[in-house]
């Protein structure tokens, strides 16, 4: 495996890992379990590609094949998370509203009724527009920094091999 791939999964990691403290800053509510969840702030998606992307464009350069395929990849991972994704998100809330509407109207029945409730769906699957950006500006970040060290370890080796 090359720097490129250790640089974006870290990003992921890292983003992954952002998400508990951000949300316990936004709803006071400490949910570790969200470091292995879809969906919130910031996007790991977006973060992983765009390190990617980045890490790509400083080592090799924008004008090379690996670049442009990156930067393609990535951009419809980013669309398709906040698109795709978010919409899926949507519907499920809905569902989910619907089968508390059922739950509430069957209560006030005097027929007995049994039925197991079905598992509530998962709400968080994509990412608004603000996460995906966030997830984006990370990545840039982790990637000029990989880069950077990359750098100065490539410039470090070829003194050592020299004298």
């Amino acid at each position: 495996m090359n720097k490129g791939v250790y640089l974006a999964l870290f990003s992921i990691g890292l983003a992954q890992g952002m998400k508990i403290p951000i949300h316990y800053v936004k709803k006071k509510e400490w949910r570790p379990e969200l470091f292995f969840g879809t969906g919130g702030m910031p996007s790991s998606h977006s973060a992983g590609v765009s390190t990617l992307t980045t890490y790509i464009a400083l080592q090799r350069g924008l004008p090379t094949f690996d670049f442009a395929l990156s930067l393609v990849y990535g951009l419809i991972v980013m669309y398709d998370a906040q698109g795709v994704r978010r919409q899926t998100g949507e519907l499920t809330l809905k569902v989910n509203s619907m089968n508390d509407l059922i739950d509430k109207i069957q209560k006030d029945e005097s027929v007995e009724f049994k039925q197991e409730s079905p598992k509530r769906l998962k709400e968080m699957l994509g990412h608004q527009p603000e996460e995906v950006i966030g997830g984006a500006l990370m990545g840039v970040l982790v990637g000029v920094i990989g880069h950077l060290c990359t750098k100065k370890n490539r410039k470090s080796s070829i003194f050592k091999v020299r004298f």
